[in-house]
């Protein structure tokens, strides 16, 4: 039987900026200014939905306030 690999749910800030193309030094200013979704915190772990940011990006990567009142 072959083992299949899934994607991951969450990644953390290095493999995000990876998948968006950008260096993690400008992932980390982006986020601390609200320009990306919340990251999920698993205690001192921060990682950020796959899904989230696959679906954020799809409604044209708004700012995070902006992005938060579209999901409600």
């Amino acid at each position: 039987m072959q083992a299949t690999t899934k994607p991951p749910l969450a990644v953390s800030a290095a493999e995000l900026a990876h998948l968006l193309g950008i260096s993690r030094r400008h992932l980390l200013t982006l986020s601390s200014r609200g320009k990306l979704p919340r990251p999920l915190r698993f205690g001192r772990s921060v990682r950020w939905s796959v899904e989230e940011v696959r679906a954020w990006i799809t409604a044209g990567a708004p700012d995070q306030e902006r992005w938060e009142k579209m999901q409600k």
